[in-house]
């Protein structure tokens, strides 16, 4: 006979047989069967100071392993605290698990703890789905499901609820792991061979490369090198492409200009990526000729930016394939015209953020090329996304589809727990850090040797500028800010406050090799 374990305690030993190694969270009355198990299966189990930040860590592990980052809350506000974490994977395409507890009856009894009218239905509106589980083969299966969908199509985050009362129930084991099979290409060929005769006779091919195309990047730039091709990279595409190619425009997408560069294309190719808003901040690229689309996600080709040829392929396949059928091209991209818009377009970044871009610039010269970067909602943000040349894809994570705040920090602890032997940054603005600054006591409990760059300009900068620009008098943009030095001590943090260019690159380097989180202040008044 199979010996039976509480169901709590045989979740925790299946998802250690399907390769999680790591879970974040936060344990309660309503979910402690969850962690009845997790010593016992031999999984560690990082502690966070609050939901959100455990689903933001969930988040920054996935970024960093390309693994399932999996949570455990507990019923009602500890499911409601992860929603926004939740939202931000489903957003950028991570692969998020989130297990919770739940009342085991909520329509005949009113006032219980934790109770919300539809904990179930609340979850699915911020990730891909969101089931309740009511017998031990459900959340077996739900959770393989999830597990395999991670694998075999567009990652979004997902939601797996479990009773109390079952998860304290006996329950076998769960049945061994299937073999996952990839998904078949089907018509590739054919549409493939006819973008190789596009690109060929193209004088101005023009390739759009998402964070989707990152599995492809050999395959990638030998395609573009062979056809002469420029290219744009989104934020989360950034690396794919070499930084310093001629023919590389750089993560410019969002530049109202950059809409004329696309006006030159005669054949353009956008592959791993949505074209979302928060890509171009425009409903129409600008270009007028023939647009193909490779994804793996259907539904993105068939948005708003209709592709005249859709292509239902991952890109490191696609790219294979395409390597077959090019000959060499005819293109006219002239390397000088490339880097002449690249420093237009770098000007009008300095006009508009004064200051920034000379403090990323000494500020990367100290960062080690395979740092993973994870950065919040902030102007020194949104220049370095710019301006920074990524020599490696998937190394800056930043919150771009939901764009919420708090983002870096516990991120940032999640990759760090994913590459302990990697350094790892954060950069968060000064506002933003104080949503989920209690994240400093994980780190620190950790032993993390985490560089974490706070921007102080002493306001929601980027707020006022926005407001000027639409002609509204600047309100509720400035709040008091703590003593950020005397804080991060409290929790048991290094922090340093550098006053000059150099004593950022000294105090960076020493960050990287301290025995702790390390907050490093940073003001516009910082001087060269």
């Amino acid at each position: 006979m199979q010996e039976t374990k509480p169901l709590g305690v045989q979740i925790s030993h299946m998802l250690k047989d399907r390769g999680v190694d790591v879970i974040f969270g936060i344990p309660g009355v309503h979910n402690q069967e969850m962690y009845r198990g997790i010593e016992e299966a031999g999984i560690r189990h990082i502690l966070a100071r609050h939901e959100q930040g455990a689903g933001f860590m969930a988040d920054g592990y996935a970024r960093a392993t390309g693994k399932p980052g999996v949570a455990y809350v507990i019923t009602g506000p500890g499911l409601c605290n992860i929603m926004t974490a939740m939202g931000q994977a489903y957003s950028d395409s991570i692969p998020v698990l989130v297990l919770s507890s739940c009342l085991d009856e909520t329509a005949a009894r009113r006032g219980q703890l934790h109770q919300m009218l539809d904990q179930e239905a609340a979850a699915r509106t911020v990730c891909d789905w969101s089931y309740q589980a009511n017998s031990a083969k459900a959340a077996y299966d739900l959770v393989d499901r999830a597990l395999v969908e991670f694998k075999t199509q567009r990652a979004r985050s997902k939601h797996i609820q479990v009773p109390i009362t079952l998860l304290e129930s006996q329950a076998s084991a769960a049945p061994r792991q299937s073999r996952i099979l990839a998904k078949p290409i089907g018509m590739l060929n054919a549409d493939i061979s006819g973008l190789g005769a596009a690109l060929t006779v193209a004088s101005y091919p023009l390739f759009v490369i998402g964070g989707g195309a990152a599995a492809s990047l050999e395959a990638l730039r030998k395609v573009v090198r062979a056809c002469g091709a420029a290219c744009f990279e989104t934020y989360a595409g950034r690396g794919v492409i070499a930084w310093d190619d001629p023919l590389n425009f750089g993560s410019a997408l969002a530049r109202p200009s950059s809409a004329q560069v696309m006006a030159q294309a005669d054949c353009i190719v956008a592959i791993g990526t949505e074209l979302a808003e928060v890509d171009l901040w425009r409903n129409h690229m600008g270009h007028e000729c023939p647009l193909y689309r490779i994804d793996i996600d259907p539904e993105c080709l068939a948005d708003e930016h209709r592709a005249d040829v859709a292509i239902n392929a991952r890109a490191e396949d696609a790219m294979a394939r395409l390597l077959e059928t090019l000959t060499p091209s005819s293109s006219l991209w002239q390397a000088s015209d490339v880097a002449h818009q690249r420093d237009v377009w770098r000007a009008e970044t300095e006009v508009e953020r004064p200051g920034i871009i000379a403090i990323v610039e000494a500020l990367r010269a100290v960062v080690p090329e395979n740092a993973m970067i994870y950065s919040d909602m902030t102007q020194f943000a949104y220049v370095a996304n710019e301006v920074w040349p990524m020599t490696r894809p998937k190394h800056w994570h930043h919150p771009s589809g939901f764009g919420t705040l708090g983002y870096a920090l516990p991120a940032a602890i999640g990759g760090a727990t994913a590459r302990p032997s990697h350094p790892t940054m954060a950069i968060a603005g000064d506002y933003g850090f104080q949503y989920s600054v209690q994240e400093l006591g994980a780190a620190v409990e950790l032993g993390q040797a985490l560089p974490i760059i706070l921007w102080d300009n002493g306001k929601l900068k980027e707020i006022e500028d926005s407001m000027r620009s639409a002609q509204i008098a600047p309100n509720a943009v400035i709040a008091k800010n703590p003593d950020f030095m005397s804080l991060a001590k409290a929790y048991g943090a290094n922090a340093v406050a550098p006053a000059t260019f150099a004593e950022l690159r000294q105090a960076v380097t020493e960050a990287f090799a301290a025995d702790g989180p390390t907050v490093i202040y940073l003001t516009p008044e910082i001087r060269a």
